[in-house]
């Protein structure tokens, strides 16, 4: 029997448990089921559950709990990544509150403090997806530093190296100088503001009066500077291609070379060129064979390349001198605002130098040429189908990948140096030891190199490794290559085309047939949520408010192919109100004696044989929208089918069987209701797993949890003609409960409804289903007349046309003014919002969902109003 209220902050976790105890989220690769594969994005191992990771698992479960029902064999690998940075910054922090670092320790101490830290504290993210209802073969669950999949890295890297795939290069990275770390682009951000651009004179190395003016916004590094680069096409500078300006302040002279990275129309059209110190400059550099200065130490200070006087000095303090210097040698041109991006460090807060620095690389450009033809030739598919382009766009321009960071905390990188500088790789100290006494031959003193490697080298091999990967376990032989990945856009370089690379390289074979990119997370208003902005919701608090559910449902409704999803606490309040209905239709059901576990023999009744209709058509309409990942299509059917086909149809029309003395109705409505409540519980369950196991327990004694239950299949009871004839009852109900809302007539007041046109076979199921119709549309009584009907509002209905007498039920003079003045008003609000949506501006730089919704709100009034100035024709007739 069920409780007054569903009580989620009491059962939730104890769902949770049963379905555990159970293993009803384990994987079995002995099953004769098809096998369906999902990996988890493995979150890091520091984190805490935020609304990002509540949308990509609550797609992800939806999809696992959905193929479980459908008869596969699911295997969604869970697991955490060792974050690489941010686990090391978390343990430097705790060790600083006792006034200890890092270097007191030494690195072994140190990495020994990181892996109590990681096995005391490092699982709370999994514990919070537990609380999501994440039903991950948990048994399963990897880490990336765990021993087998550090035996994995180390494997892939030798056999790189030693396919010269994997060497060490000078290049420029994103140079952390707090950290003392290359970081990745991914933990750059970029903040907008205003700068400042100057221009300076380079004076033409022999020529008593002429220069070329460059402009920069960072003067400091001018020190770097080896070429000013103009176009080939560029009138002004064509004479002084070849030949060479002073670099001002180190009297240095530089060439002026021809380039299309200069742009004739931008600034003056000269661009200084500092290849150590730009990654544009850099690849110029490169197609010139310039020399590369690098004018900065680890700190960012500047280096003994820059004249004595700015040597120490941090870029700003240096920048004043120089801009002093340059303008007391007359060679100031001007200055102006510039709008511009300053990338920060996004755990460090520092400004990111782009510096030159010896660092690991991996040849990305030959791995892709696999990973861009493996998505051509349709082996893996992006849906929706456009983030092809953007992921051909990355592979196509893509860079060596530098995979080194100067951490303690990771993968440390499987190479050893001999006296001479020698390298040895190897998969472990003592096969570098016997590679390099055989070189030398003697025994050599060996010194590791001290880098680690990029967490994302170690989350490339995600969908192999963690299947047991070199080893050829049953997991892997069945489960790879997987089904799908899930994920947002914002990783499809970082992680998606990492593992594509990756796993075609040493798997021969895609990592996953398909990828479902789904959207961002942002507010009510488009924006995307951050602590500056106060902004941000947390799942957990929202959902301890109004339950994981609640919160599941407001994410899934709105997981649409790549559109963002909008969240705020009223959203997910609005679905704690659905929990509620959906609880209270099953009381409703109880209180009426339905029955369960008994499928109907047949439905004598056309309302019962219109709901298992609906009951069908419901299934297969969110089966085909699961399969094809539009979640929010499935979630809408089903928030409809549950909402309004069953509770505001079906069991209101129940109400006058259930009054009756027909013992037969009675019966076969009991075990139609059963039957289709039950069934809808499994239609729900993917997008609500708490609430509808709760009623599937509480409501009868079940062999199986809700949870291990088979999708609905409903088709036998499926009968089109009469559920099409029901349609149009109670489409026509709706018509009159609309025609009496727009003239103002309380819902509860029974009126007298005349039936001037009606086809006779629609007369006939109106006779059948008299008793539902009146009570539904609170109709009094029927006349069928063709007689005009004085003081009244008349309908068309399609092929059915029909009066509502109005004397005695408004007063009709006052209904004509207020609609008067609610026509004003829509037109108003239709001409302001018009004037928004023919804003090119508005809508370039609105998110989608908002321009959406006002495209909605418009259709929608522009329909109000002309129904409303009908309804005024007549009254005003």
């Amino acid at each position: 029997m069920l409780e007054k209220s569903f009580d989620f902050a009491a059962k939730e976790s104890d769902i949770g448990d049963k379905w555990i105890e159970n293993d009803l989220f384990a994987a079995d690769p002995a099953s004769a089921k098809p096998p369906f594969c999902i990996m988890i994005p493995p979150p890091n191992v520091t984190g805490s559950l935020h609304m990002g990771h509540a949308l990509n698992n609550a797609v992800q479960d939806c999809l696992c709990r959905f193929k479980r029902m459908r008869g596969f064999d699911v295997l969604w690998q869970p697991g955490t990544d060792h974050a690489g940075i941010a686990t090391q910054m978390v343990v430097e922090r705790i060790l600083a509150k006792d006034g200890v670092s890092r270097h007191d320790l030494g690195r072994d101490k140190f990495v020994e403090k990181i892996w109590e830290w990681k096995e005391k504290s490092g699982g709370q993210i999994i514990h919070q997806l537990h609380k999501l209802g994440a039903s991950c073969d948990w048994a399963r669950e990897r880490f990336t530093m765990d021993e087998g999949l550090s035996a994995a890295v180390r494997k892939v890297f030798v056999q790189l190296y030693r396919e010269g795939l994997i060497y060490k290069d000078k290049r420029l990275v994103n140079w952390d100088s707090k950290l003392q770390t290359a970081i990745s682009d991914l933990e750059v951000e970029q903040r907008e503001t205003i700068g400042t651009m100057w221009y300076m004179a380079y004076p033409v190395e022999g020529s008593a009066d002429e220069s070329i003016c460059v402009a920069t916004t960072r003067p400091e590094t001018m020190f770097g500077d080896t070429a000013v680069a103009v176009s080939a096409d560029d009138e002004r500078y064509k004479h002084l291609i070849g030949k060479n300006v002073i670099l001002p302040i180190a009297n240095r002279p530089i060439p002026v070379i021809a380039d299309e990275h200069a742009d004739p129309a931008k600034g003056t059209g000269a661009v200084k060129i500092t290849p150590a110190h730009d990654f544009n400059d850099f690849e110029v550099g490169k197609r010139h064979n310039l020399p590369l200065i690098n004018i900065l130490d680890r700190e960012a200070r500047l280096n003994d390349a820059v004249p004595e006087k700015y040597r120490g000095m941090g870029c700003l303090d240096a920048r004043p001198l120089v801009l002093a210097d340059i303008k007391a040698l007359g060679l100031y041109v001007k200055e102006e605002n510039n709008p511009m991006t300053i990338p920060y460090g996004d755990r460090s807060g520092v400004v990111i130098e782009p510096w030159l620095t010896d660092q690991w690389f991996v040849n990305a450009k030959e791995l892709a040429k696999d990973a861009i033809a493996a998505v051509r030739d349709g082996r893996t598919r992006f849906v929706p189908k456009n983030w092809e382009n953007t992921y051909y766009e990355w592979m196509n321009n893509i860079q060596p990948w530098c995979i080194s960071r100067q951490l303690w905390w990771g993968h440390q990188v499987p190479v050893w140096y001999g006296p001479d500088g020698a390298q040895f790789c190897a998969e472990t100290e003592a096969e570098a030891q016997a590679a390099a006494d055989k070189h030398y031959g003697k025994t050599a003193l060996l010194t590791r190199d001290t880098d680690v490697l990029d967490t994302w080298f170690s989350s490339g091999l995600w969908a192999f490794s963690t299947l047991g990967w070199p080893e050829q376990t049953a997991h892997l032989k069945r489960y790879y290559p997987t089904s799908v990945l899930v994920t947002a856009f914002d990783i499809i370089f970082f992680w998606v085309a990492r593992m594509m690379m990756m796993s075609l390289h040493f798997m021969k074979e895609v990592p996953f047939r398909e990828i479902c990119i789904h959207g961002l997370v942002r507010d009510e208003k488009g924006q995307k949520m951050s602590k500056s902005k106060g902004n941000g919701i947390d799942p957990l608090d929202i959902s301890a408010k109004y339950g994981m559910d609640a919160l599941r449902f407001a994410l899934l409704i709105q997981a649409g192919h790549g559109r963002d999803v909008l969240m705020s606490d009223e959203r997910v309040e609005g679905y704690r109100n659905f929990v509620t209905k959906i609880w209270n239709a099953a009381k409703f059901c109880e209180m009426n004696g339905c029955v369960f576990a008994q499928a109907p023999a047949a439905a004598t009744l056309p309302v019962n044989a219109w709901i298992l209709t609906k009951l069908d058509q419901a299934a297969q309409s969110i089966a085909k929208d699961l399969d094809g990942y539009a979640f929010n299509e499935a979630a809408h059917t089903a928030y409809h089918f549950v909402w309004g086909t069953f509770c505001d149809w079906y069991l209101e029309a129940t109400k006058p069987i259930f009054r009756g003395t027909d013992a037969a109705a009675i019966q076969e409505t009991k075990i139609v209701m059963g039957y289709v409540l039950e069934n809808m519980l499994k239609l729900l369950h993917p997008f609500m797993p708490f609430v509808t196991e709760e009623i599937w327990a509480e409501t009868a004694a079940r062999p199986n949890m809700l949870m291990a239950e088979a999708w609905p299949d409903a088709a036998a009871f499926a009968d089109d003609k009469t559920a099409a004839q029901t349609d149009w009852l109670f489409d026509l109900v709706a018509a009159i409960r609309s025609t009496k809302a727009e003239v103002r007539i309380p819902a509860p007041t029974k009126i007298d409804l005349v039936i001037k046109e009606i086809p006779s076979g629609k007369k006939d199921a109106l006779a059948r289903n008299e008793d539902i119709f009146k009570t539904l549309a609170r109709v009094e009584s029927i006349r069928f007349s063709k007689d005009a009907v004085p003081g009244s509002v008349t309908q068309v209905f399609g092929d059915t046309t029909f009066v509502i007498p109005l004397n005695g039920l408004i007063d009709i003079a006052a209904e004509r003014k207020r609609l008067t003045q609610e026509i004003e008003n829509l037109k108003s609000f239709i001409t302001r919002t018009e004037a928004h949506l023919s804003n090119d501006s508005f809508v370039s730089k609105a998110p989608a969902a908002v321009v959406a919704d006002k495209k909605k709100s418009l259709a929608d009034a522009r329909d109000a109003a002309a129904k409303m100035e009908k309804v005024l024709g007549q009254l005003t007739g």
